[in-house]
């Protein structure tokens, strides 16, 4: 059977929603997942633009006026709402991971 599309995020579609919590330009995404997560986790312009109007279709983020060239975008409530979907299945899986490591323990 067929996963569902969007089940679950990557690394870049994560760290793009969490960025778009609060306006901003393309630039300004790209360089906030490099600087927030030390360079682990690097987005290029295409992967960047191709996800944006993904999201866009799905509901999950907007297109706000121009500032001159830049164009910003910003998380919409569906988005908001989507990417703390994804935060509670990290933190189920990082809770299953310490049960598991607590019961090899007792073993």
């Amino acid at each position: 059977m067929a996963r569902e599309k969007f089940q679950t995020l990557t690394e870049q579609m994560f760290y793009i929603l969490l960025c778009l919590r609060r306006p901003c330009c393309g630039a300004d995404v790209m360089e906030r997942a490099r600087t927030m997560t030390e360079g682990r986790v690097l987005i290029g312009p295409g992967t960047l633009y191709a996800l944006l109007e993904t999201f866009r279709d799905q509901g999950w983020t907007q297109e706000l006026a121009p500032e001159g060239r830049r164009r910003r975008y910003q998380l919409t409530e569906a988005g908001e709402r989507r990417l703390e979907e994804e935060v509670q299945r990290l933190l189920r899986q990082v809770e299953d991971y310490r049960q598991a490591a607590e019961e090899e323990g007792e073993g």
